[in-house]
């Protein structure tokens, strides 16, 4: 049964979902840029049934966390919120899965709570990508701080799009969750603004510089398909090799899925929880 957990933080409330007993193996994870705790649905469902307990977050100004001031956004507050949430919570050592943007908030955290984090999984995401993926994933960002009339109208934007498969499997309920009713018909809760002070701050980042503070078991998952036809890769091949030869502790596995897709594929699922059970 997944449950809804509020958690008062020294940055305001940041809302989660949470399941599994509480007295199993604790798994946090971190959604993308502007996802939400929904997106680990079938991660959390596979990790639930092989005896873990899963937390899996929304991100300040995203679904159901409120957005903190200008200025407040950013992989190091993200990071610094994991971490106050896992102490909250009284998780001790725990394992972190991040997808995109959120395995670069994953690293962070790596950097900041040494010995906090057992094992640590980032799921296509290990550095700058490829140039050719930047335009659809700012594209996905422009659906924010918009009224639709309906939910259909909404969601069937969002498939013309094309990334997000399988959108019956994972991605609908994934957008539906974000949605909140207003007088002319639904919008997005994300805060378009905290996503893009996310864009900006990570357009100043080198990823790289967090990859020295990789000290435990790292598992990378790899979208081995474009996000769109004709596009590109947001882990290139010669990004995963540099990041493998770099991290001595890190593995790879490669997943017939794009950065969407990854996130329900079932060998990705296999991948993960075979990982974390060790």
């Amino acid at each position: 049964m997944i449950s809804d957990v509020d958690l008062q933080l020294s940055s305001g409330r940041l809302h989660a979902l949470r399941a599994g007993g509480e007295r199993s193996a604790p798994v946090i994870c971190v959604p993308g840029l502007s996802a939400n705790a929904r997106s680990f649905d079938a991660i959390g469902a596979a990790l639930v049934a092989d005896g873990h307990q899963v937390l899996a977050l929304d991100l300040r100004g995203r679904g159901l966390s409120p957005a903190t001031a200008p200025g407040t956004h950013g992989w190091r507050t993200h990071a610094e919120d994991v971490l106050e949430a896992a102490r909250r919570l009284g998780l001790g050592r725990f394992d972190l899965i991040g997808h995109s943007m959120g395995a670069f908030v994953c690293m962070q955290a790596a950097a900041l709570g040494e010995g906090a984090i057992r094992r640590l999984v980032l799921i296509d995401a290990a550095g700058v990508p490829e140039p050719a993926v930047i335009p659809p994933i700012l594209a996905a960002v422009q659906r924010l701080d918009t009224v639709y009339r309906t939910r259909e109208e909404y969601c069937a934007l969002v498939q013309r799009h094309g990334t997000a498969v399988p959108w019956d499997e994972l991605w609908k309920e994934h957008y539906l969750y974000d949605l909140e009713e207003t007088p002319q018909g639904v919008r997005p809760r994300t805060s378009k603004a905290a996503v893009l002070e996310d864009v900006v701050y990570g357009s100043r980042q080198d990823p790289r510089e967090l990859w020295q503070h990789l000290r435990m078991p790292v598992l990378l998952v790899r979208a081995a398909r474009p996000l769109l036809p004709a596009t590109g890769f947001v882990v290139g091949a010669a990004l995963r090799d540099a990041f493998l030869d770099a991290v001595e502790s890190a593995q790879a596995v490669e997943i017939d899925a794009n950065h969407y897709g990854v996130m329900a594929h079932p060998e990705a699922l296999r991948a993960i929880v075979r990982f974390l059970t060790c």
